[in-house]
């Protein structure tokens, strides 16, 4: 609350502050806008006139460009970053942002915060067709807000550029932007404390992708048919909280080295392969979530361990879990575990745990993931024979996930009409077969 005073005190008009009017198309000696941002003083406000403004435009001092309603565009004819800030305090806000460079050794952007620009505040505007949408470089402290970014399609989705891309900007928070096309909604790499939240991702490579982040908060956020929706990696301490992943390709959330995080609340739904991959991560709570219609409700491997799955729902996904290894490990936390969908169990206490543990894996399965050709035999008397034995002599029973106190009842998450009519119209390429984009490999993806 006292930091965002703080901002907001910071943004308000000093006194003594211009607003100056700046009309569109080009004046004599250079770009009408160009020649505004020069003559200008710190904290005045540039009133951008609709139509087009010529870029790309550096901004060096503490000002505010202010385009209105967005009928001002500015559009730097595919040279540069739009709009390039290199001082604190700016504000971007009711623009239209267009016609980037396509270097991405420049991170050619819509916007480019740079290391020099803290606390800026880029708001409202519409960011279209750049390599980059926007670009927050070192810029601590800034917000990026309310904005809908539609990024690139004429390249392979590897070779575009991200909707937002955060290196080393502490505090930086992103929210309520639409983002949309390009090659990850927001991609962090090396940062901390930053807070990325209600924002929603389609089309996309992986909704939200954290590379060495840590100390940070993905919260309330919608993917709706990207590869993947949010992959946590080689981060600590990450909250991902309340987010929905409705029908994304590979993962719905993935933890790649990723520690003492919490992972509460999700909604994983329709994916094509696994609701949650695990891939040797450790002491992370996993709780609350429900992970529905998936091939795979949670893919856990690696070696992880010290993880803690309470309260969470697994419903009808075709196969709850995947694990493979010798060791049982308990899914429950403090006597409550989760609700499973084919778990036929009785409460004859009322107390709202089933009688009876739950193991969503036997010997068959295992057999089955390490040795596939094996599936011929699926329906066979003798497998039979093996699942019955298993299910009356549970000594014989493998190694694998135990869950000691299973729910009788699933955790519920609400989805908002307009999520999910979006869901139901989804039809990126992948899934309609049409679709020519080399495999993308999560763990090697960066």
């Amino acid at each position: 609350m006292i930091r965002a005073l703080a901002l907001c005190l910071i943004w308000a008009v000093p006194a003594g502050a211009a607003e100056i009017g700046v009309p569109a198309g080009d004046t004599a000696g250079g770009t009408g806008l160009a020649r505004a941002i020069a003559a200008a003083a710190p904290g005045d406000v540039l009133k951008l006139a609709p139509g087009l403004h010529r870029g790309p435009v550096v901004i060096d001092k503490a000002l505010t460009l202010d385009g209105g309603d967005g009928a001002a565009r500015i559009d730097a004819g595919g040279r540069g970053s739009v709009v390039q800030v290199t001082a604190d305090d700016v504000v971007i806000r009711g623009l239209t942002l267009t016609g980037s460079g396509s270097s991405h050794g420049d991170i050619d952007s819509g916007v480019q915060l740079t290391r020099d620009a803290h606390r800026a505040l880029v708001e409202n505007n519409r960011i279209e067709g750049n390599l980059y949408g926007v670009d927050i470089h070192g810029a601590e402290d800034s917000i990026v807000r309310g904005n809908t970014i539609i990024g690139r399609r004429d390249h392979r989705m590897n070779d575009r550029g991200n909707g937002i891309y955060v290196w080393n900007a502490p505090g930086a928070e992103i929210d309520g932007n639409d983002i949309r096309y390009g090659r990850d909604g927001i991609f962090a790499n090396s940062s901390r404390r930053n807070m990325f939240r209600n924002n929603l991702f389609r089309d996309l490579r992986f909704a939200v992708h954290y590379m060495y982040t840590h100390d940070s908060e993905v919260s309330g956020n919608v993917s709706i048919g990207n590869h993947l929706g949010y992959a946590i990696m080689y981060s600590d301490r990450v909250q991902v909280l309340n987010n929905m992943s409705l029908r994304d390709r590979s993962h719905g959330v993935m933890l790649n080295f990723a520690n003492g995080g919490d992972v509460v609340g999700n909604l994983v739904r329709g994916g094509v392969e696994k609701c949650t991959f695990i891939y040797n991560a450790h002491k992370n709570l996993i709780a609350g979530n429900v992970y529905q219609g998936c091939d795979i409700g949670i893919h856990f491997t690696a070696g992880s361990e010290r993880n803690g799955f309470t309260g969470n729902g697994f419903l009808g996904n075709r196969n709850q879990v995947k694990y493979v290894g010798s060791r049982d490990l308990e899914w429950s936390v403090e006597g409550r575990g989760n609700y499973w969908s084919d778990h036929p169990a009785f409460d004859l206490n009322g107390d709202g745990i089933a009688d009876s543990a739950f193991r969503p894996n036997d010997l068959m399965d295992h057999i089955l993931w390490s040795q596939p050709a094996a599936a011929l035999l699926t329906g066979s008397p003798a497998v039979a024979l093996i699942r019955w034995s298993q299910s009356s002599f549970p000594a014989t029973l493998p190694g694998g996930v135990l869950d000691s106190f299973p729910l009788m009842t699933a955790p519920e998450i609400a989805v908002p009409d307009d999520v999910a009519a979006m869901e139901d119209a989804a039809n990126p390429p992948w899934l309609s077969g049409n679709y020519d984009e080399p495999e993308i490999d999560p763990l090697a993806a960066h």
